[in-house]
């Protein structure tokens, strides 16, 4: 089972692509700007779809994973 983030997320970064091409071919930068803006977040979308699939397959893992990130970003603070 996929995410709905990722179907959105990819839909999202292809608009972006297709408005970033219309902005091009037209001089409008207003175009272009926004056009790389929902790329931007169709990708961000896209990879919060793949971690929570990743999440889903694996939890174990991901719960040992966020542990470990955890204690070194805990330890960096007391130093």
């Amino acid at each position: 089972m996929v995410d709905e983030n990722r179907v959105t997320g990819a839909a999202r970064d292809a608009f972006g692509r297709v408005q970033e091409a219309v902005g091009n071919a037209t001089g409008d930068r207003n175009m272009q700007g926004r056009g790389l803006s929902n790329q931007a977040y169709g990708q961000g979308q896209n990879a919060l779809g793949q971690m929570a699939d990743c999440i889903r397959e694996q939890p174990l893992t991901s719960v040992l994973i966020s542990a470990g990130i955890g204690y070194v970003l805990g330890r960096l603070r007391i130093l």
